[in-house]
């Protein structure tokens, strides 16, 4: 067993707890994470404004519903983020609707900073990408993970870094209107893909 992921789990949050913490660091002009900066106090706050919009936007497919249905072994969705990520801000909530559907599925949340031990054993091409979603069976074994983003968020951001050298801020609003047009329903396809790869449904 991961002693990382144990240790993640016994400080882990519901989605709701999560939402809490963040929203009361806003308040009190703070980011979630070890760096503060009035950049990322910004982006916590547009963030905070995404998920309570697609919380009521998003809709779960109806093949991902009924797949999500057909689960009949218990799983926990362990899901690393911080407030201040836009990946994370568009991603949470539908991952969160996702859990609803599947009655076998219990999701928890941890911040990305608290549980560095945690996400080093889950990097993306040697980053601390987020979020990060780590699919466990019953015996809190690693069955599946997925993130930071989409294949075609992931290629959107891939290609322009090739062509221009940095991730600046017109990408990160192009990013961001890719998520919008998308409505969520690559996150679910890949999710769901993964488990039926793992035979999960």
């Amino acid at each position: 067993m991961n002693i990382n992921i144990v240790n993640a789990l016994a400080k882990s949050h519901t989605y709701a707890e999560y939402r809490a913490i963040v929203s009361q660091l806003i308040q009190e002009g703070k980011s979630s994470g070890n760096t503060q900066s009035a950049d990322l106090l910004h982006y916590s706050e547009l963030n905070e404004t995404r998920m309570n919009r697609l919380e009521k936007t998003i809709a779960i497919t109806q093949e991902a519903q009924e797949q999500l249905g057909r689960l009949n072994k218990k799983q926990t969705w362990l899901l690393i983020s911080e407030g201040w990520c836009g990946d994370a801000a568009q991603i949470l909530p539908i991952i969160y609707k996702m859990a609803e559907v599947a009655q076998n599925v219990e999701l928890r949340i941890v911040f990305r900073d608290e549980n560095e031990p945690l996400m080093n054993d889950f990097l993306t091409n040697g980053g601390m990408a987020i979020p990060k979603l780590i699919m466990l069976d019953e015996e809190n074994t690693v069955i599946g993970d997925f993130g930071p983003r989409p294949e075609p968020a992931r290629k959107l951001i891939a290609d322009y870094k090739e062509k221009n050298g940095v991730v600046d801020e017109p990408i990160k609003v192009e990013l961001q209107k890719w998520y919008l047009h998308d409505k969520g329903v690559s996150t679910q396809n890949e999710i769901m893909q993964l488990m039926k790869s793992k035979e999960l449904v």
